[in-house]
Formats: structure tokens, sequence, C-alpha cells
């Protein structure tokens, strides 16, 4: 099955460009991110003031497709009133340290980013 699939990220239909468009949309990774800076799981609320630019209906849709790749599990709790936490999977375990490399070069190279789009945008006005 899987020799039949188009694997090659400039075809439309190649799942490892799915897979990667997911996981590098503009709240997948830092939700990841969030959640695996904690030892235990966390509230929905927990993670909404973690990420306080977050909307609701974008973090609900965020952990739904978390969730759907298998990268958060979530946990419903039968209480009054209902507690539901998430935590990243041993999958998504698997994806921080990419993740935290990323970050780590992103902070390595934030100056000299911010030096070249403030001379990008001075020659531009010119």
């Amino acid at each position: 099955m899987l020799r039949d699939i188009i694997v090659d990220p400039h075809f439309p239909d190649c799942p490892i460009r799915n897979i990667l468009t997911r996981i590098s949309d503009r709240w997948s990774m830092l939700i990841l991110f969030t959640l695996n800076g904690k030892q235990e799981p966390m509230r929905y609320s927990d993670i909404l003031a973690a990420i306080p630019d977050i909307s609701q209906k974008m973090l609900t849709v965020a952990l739904k497709n978390l969730e759907a790749d298998g990268l958060v599990e979530r946990h419903a709790f039968a209480e009054i009133p209902p507690r539901v936490e998430y935590n990243i999977t041993e999958r998504a375990k698997t994806l921080m340290p990419h993740i935290n490399a990323l970050v780590e070069w992103a902070l390595d190279n934030l100056a000299d980013i911010l030096n070249d789009r403030k001379k990008f945008s001075s020659n531009k006005k010119h």
C-alpha cells in the first residue's frame, strides 16, 4: 500500500507534504511545544492561557487535528463540571527534538533575521 503512494513533497497529494503542512500551521508546533513543557496533562483553559493570542476556535481546531494525527491525547473525565485534559503522545515526543532544534535555530538567528528584515524594509522604501 505505501509503495503505491507518491512520496514527493512537490506533488500536491503527497502524504509527506500533508503532514508537514499540518504540523507547520500557525498553532500546532506552539501547542505541542506548550504541552511538552509541562510534566502533566494540561486543561484546555490552561493551554488557552499559555498561548494568549490564539482564539478558542483555533485552539479547538488545532487540538482536534493534532489528536487526529495521533500527536495529542484527549482525556475527558465524567465529572461535574466536565474536565478535559490534553497531553502529547509518544509519537509527538519523537517530534519534539526537531521542534526544539527549530526553536534553538530561531533563537540563534533572531538578531540577524530581525536586522535583515529592517534592511529589507528600508530598501523597499527607496
